[in-house]
């Protein structure tokens, strides 16, 4: 049965946990689905392709169409919170 959004939004936020225990970064408390990827946990666009791919082992699917969510009208987005990529990989899965 596939993941919920609500689902996906925990499994993310201790991903996300796992990835950014050893970052130097000043985010502390709850992640929640308005958690924003850049803003709030420093990430770059480095860790973000890295995310993509623990996303996919995490789903057990590959080859999801991230970029449908990354970019819009050819241009990347700004920044991504928790619950938008929970959204899209409950859609994809």
């Amino acid at each position: 049965m596939p993941a919920s959004s609500d689902q996906l939004v925990g499994q993310l936020s201790e991903l996300l946990k796992d990835f950014t225990q050893d970052w130097d970064n000043e985010f502390e408390g709850e992640m929640t689905r308005e958690t924003k990827l850049l803003g709030d946990l420093g990430f770059e666009s480095i860790d973000i392709i890295q995310l993509v791919v623990a996303i996919e082992q995490m789903v057990h699917k590959s080859k999801l169409p991230f970029n449908e969510l990354l970019m819009k009208e050819g241009r990347y987005v700004d920044d991504l919170s928790i619950g938008q990529i929970a959204d899209f990989v409950a859609t994809k899965i």
